[in-house]
């Protein structure tokens, strides 16, 4: 449950929240295109490539079967959607009642089918492990790690191996301490007086700055004093402050209890750090559009899918060389699926909701219908040929899929030029 919930949100938060923020900015073909080529990226580039490294090998046949036919049924119920033009609030809502759906599925199936507690819980760990690994690749931790690790060996040299920690604690400091001022160390042995006082002081400023969009910053608050308006901010920094200087007085070891709220404050400053960086993010890909007279859609479909599941590509292809294919491939469609979902089904229920019980527009364009097309052909492709060949998958389809996804941006970049 762990693996299809909060490791899932962890692995496709940026998705997620960059499709949020994207349909509310008023960009919803942006955030259809990066939601679109994101899957297509990954299962057809990204499958693709795991395919043709490490193929031929067996795929796990139900958990295939399943990922791979709800990933084709939420694409079709998506597609039909976006060609009807609009969507209304029930609709939107079904997007992540299927998810939901799914994890449901995936419960009953690890502990009710053939193997019991035990085998349910090899699986999510399995799942698990994926999620973890797709991570620690994806933040870059193992390139720098062997880099490390050939610099003490003196085969990159002591002079560049030097250069290259002293500036990676340059870029890193300043944000590695807003983060350990805003997010609560979840280990004891990390555990900070300082820091934890600092984290019950701007928490909930920063929580409240997430929530500008429905209580301004500056919403007049009568405090202490009588007929005396205080920006709501302020009132919250004094209340959260003083209870910071107390803790700071009275704690002096951390606590050996009270470890759950702090992992769900933990949980939540992380996603909101996410959030705010997908915010920014789409600033800066409206910019650069402006700049470079380029649509958003391809936008959506290029830079913003790229940055989103690059991670996925090296962390699945390293994967693969480590001998496990068969787990590279079980993270290329249970993740998408969640991305789209729950990432484009949240922001549509946020926007149907503001005008129910009308329903919101969805405007047509032909690189989205593209997206779609390549999106579905990759998955009943695979589904197709994997299934045919008993659940082995051949190297050749690996070659198929990579073709299919250079087609596919070959068209998208030819539309959005043509068609603007």
């Amino acid at each position: 449950m762990g693996a299809v919930t909060l490791l899932a949100l962890g692995n496709g938060a940026p998705d997620v929240f960059a499709s949020v923020a994207a349909v509310r900015g008023g960009h919803p073909r942006t955030g259809f295109g990066a939601i679109l080529s994101a899957g297509t990226f990954v299962s057809a580039f990204v499958v693709g490539f795991v395919a043709i490294y490490a193929a031929p090998f067996s795929v796990d046949p139900s958990q295939f079967v399943r990922d791979v036919f709800f990933y084709l049924v939420a694409a079709l119920f998506l597609f039909y959607v976006y060609l009807s033009a609009e969507i209304f609030l029930w609709q939107a809502i079904g997007f992540v009642g299927f998810y939901a759906f799914f994890v449901g599925l995936v419960f009953w199936m690890d502990l009710g089918i053939g193997g019991g507690k035990e085998r349910g819980g090899s699986e999510v760990g399995l799942i698990g492990e994926v999620e973890i690994e797709k991570g620690l690749v994806g933040s870059g931790v193992f390139e720098i790690g062997d880099v490390l690790k050939d610099v003490e060996r003196g085969k990159a040299g002591f002079g560049f191996g030097d250069a290259l920690g002293k500036i990676s604690k340059a870029w890193e400091l300043p944000v590695s301490l807003l983060l350990k001022l805003t997010i609560p160390q979840t280990e004891p042995s990390e555990w900070n007086r300082f820091y934890q006082s600092a984290n019950i002081a701007l928490c909930p400023l920063a929580l409240l700055y997430s929530c500008n969009s429905f209580i301004p910053l500056n919403h007049p608050i009568i405090f202490l004093l009588p007929h005396t308006h205080f920006p709501l901010w302020s009132v919250v920094l004094f209340a959260s402050s003083s209870l910071a200087v107390l803790h700071f007085i009275i704690e002096k070891e951390p606590p050996e209890t009270e470890r759950m709220p702090v992992v769900l404050v933990a949980f939540i400053m992380s996603v909101f750090w996410i959030s705010t960086v997908a915010g920014e993010l789409l600033n800066c890909l409206a910019a650069l559009g402006s700049l470079l007279e380029l649509p958003p859609s391809l936008l959506g479909l290029t830079v913003l899918a790229w940055g989103n599941s690059v991670g996925d590509l090296v962390a699945d292809v390293a994967i693969a060389k480590a001998g496990q294919p068969a787990m590279a491939m079980a993270g290329c469609f249970a993740g998408p699926m969640f991305n789209m979902l729950v990432g484009l089904g949240t922001a549509l229920v946020i926007q149907t909701a503001n005008i129910y019980p009308q329903a919101y527009q969805l405007h047509f364009h032909t690189g989205i219908v593209i997206a779609f097309v390549f999106l579905l052909s990759s998955l009943m492709g695979s589904l197709l040929v994997i299934t045919w060949g008993r659940f082995r998958v051949p190297r050749f389809w690996g070659f198929c899929l990579v073709g299919l996804y250079v087609v596919f941006m070959v068209v998208s970049i030819l539309i959005a030029k043509f068609s603007g």
